[in-house]
């Protein structure tokens, strides 16, 4: 039997934590990658300074390229019809596999998405088994291991969505007996997820200071379990944590749809948790975020980027006349940006994600395209369309209605046209209402994919690309994860 070695890099600890991630305080600094020396496990989970670069060190990772690159664009954005491969047809053609929904469990995104997701679980795990026992402030050490959960959860929240059942690991393995773990039913899996969401939540502040933006909030815990709790169908617990994170007073939509995802406006009073990613002078080896680059215009100087995840005409045709979200989601090749960049007619595809895209002003020359745009994981906009759709689903019409007008009011500011109120009481047709709503509100915001399957519109939504009932609503297992385990690990059926 063979150690499953994606879970730790060695028996004993995350020895080189503390060499690669140093940090003077738990500030943007956690981005910032130093070169690795030897400081073993044992030296290590000593002080207060070894805690906090751990944490940095857990976010640091969050925008690595198995996290928000390759991986997570095949696996939760490819299989939809909101998007196309892009690029050109002989790159990365395997990406179609996943659009189709005809991927095998060799595919190497597979591969990398597991990497990523159970690497960051390591690291959440690594500081809520070694954290206790360090002597600090007690109230820090409370928030680090608050931490520590809400991104264990966000990870295995993934990883359910993507393939299913999946090994449950809270632990760093002691002994090579730990290692190689069966799958654990999904059950389970939410279950603990809903553990840690509900003890994070108990202990994370609503706000930080300026030193501290981008550490995961109360809000943060409230509105990922809400989320969670959406894909479960328990409505009730929706509507509970959704109005918790209103009732905190300090979300509201941002005026402007597009100007939102700017990096001159990260961590906006829209924004409840989003990856922190920076352009660290002198230090393009720390900078280095792939989120943008590989969704960036391609062959439009001096930005260029791979071109991949573009939107699709179906979800073009969602918006209605005159809706100003379309225009603030999709880059039309030949036309010039809100900023003020044109994009080569020239260009392979003939649409982008805006959502992406970093002003060509910005790039410097050495880094990765768009190194410094953050990727928004959860905003204030989908609690409310979560908030409706559970309001809606128990009953509740009226507040429902309340929660879509407030998120049509903000587009209707920019609108060329009126957008209509949204004003059916049927719960069907409101049903109907609220997932449009989802889709053009989060269009090109890797939710779409996972919103169709677990609304149980797979086959009606994307048969025509390839989905079949009762195999696609989850990818394959890794092969290679299976070989690894020795058949510890069985197949998703159909695969």
């Amino acid at each position: 039997m063979k150690n499953r070695k994606y879970y730790i890099q060695n028996a004993i600890g995350l020895s080189m934590i503390a060499a690669l991630f140093v940090s003077q305080g738990c500030k943007k600094s956690f981005l910032d990658v130093h070169p690795a020396t030897t400081t073993t496990a044992a030296q290590f989970w000593k002080t207060s300074a070894d805690a906090t670069s751990a944490i940095n060190a857990m976010y640091a990772d969050l925008h690595t390229y198995n996290e928000i690159a390759f991986p997570s664009i095949a696996l939760e954005s490819m299989g939809s019809d909101d998007v196309t491969k892009g690029s050109v047809p002989t790159d990365a053609s395997y990406m179609n596999e996943y659009h189709t929904f005809s991927v095998t469990a060799g595919e190497g995104q597979l591969e990398g998405f597991w990497l990523g997701m159970y690497g960051s679980i390591n690291f959440a795990n690594q500081i809520l088994d070694n954290v206790p026992a360090i002597s600090m402030d007690a109230s820090l050490k409370a928030r680090y291991l608050a931490e520590a959960q809400f991104i264990r959860a966000y990870d295995y929240f993934r990883l359910v969505n993507a393939f299913g059942d999946v090994p449950l690991r809270i632990h760093v393995p002691k002994s090579a007996t730990d290692y190689n773990l069966a799958r654990t039913p999904k059950t389970q899996v939410y279950a603990q997820i809903e553990t840690d969401l509900t003890a994070a939540a108990a202990v994370l502040p609503a706000t930080y200071s300026s030193a501290d933006i981008g550490h995961v909030t109360k809000g943060a815990a409230l509105a990922l379990h809400a989320k969670v709790a959406l894909y479960q169908k328990k409505w009730s617990d929706v509507v509970t944590y959704t109005n918790a994170v209103t009732a905190l007073g300090i979300y509201s939509l941002f005026p402007n749809y597009e100007k939102m995802f700017r990096t001159t406006n990260k961590n906006n009073v829209e924004s409840i948790f989003e990856i922190q990613c920076m352009l660290i002078p002198n230090n393009p080896g720390a900078s280095n975020s792939q989120y943008s680059q590989v969704q960036m215009p391609r062959g439009t100087e001096p930005a260029t980027g791979w071109g991949f995840n573009d939107p699709s005409t179906s979800l073009i045709a969602e918006f209605e006349s005159g809706d100003p979200r379309l225009a603030g989601t999709v880059i039309f090749t030949g036309q010039t940006t809100p900023e003020g960049d044109l994009i080569d007619a020239s260009a392979p595809n003939p649409y982008y994600n805006l959502k992406s895209y970093v002003p060509f002003s910005l790039y410097v020359s050495g880094y990765n395209q768009g190194c410094q745009q953050d990727k928004i994981v959860l905003r204030y906009a989908e609690v409310l369309l979560m908030n409706a759709e559970a309001n809606n689903e128990s009953g509740n019409s009226a507040a429902a209605l309340a929660d879509i007008e407030l998120i049509r009011a903000r587009a209707r500011e920019g609108s060329t046209t009126i957008l209509p109120k949204v004003t059916t009481t049927d719960q069907g047709a409101l049903r109907t209402a609220i997932y449009h709503e989802r889709r053009v509100e989060l269009g090109m915001e890797f939710d779409r994919h996972a919103d169709v399957i677990r609304t149980g519109r797979g086959t009606a939504v994307f048969g025509s690309l390839g989905f079949v009932a009762g195999k696609s609503e989850v990818w394959p297992i890794p092969q290679t994860e299976i070989d690894l385990s020795a058949g510890t690990l069985v197949q998703n059926p159909g695969y």
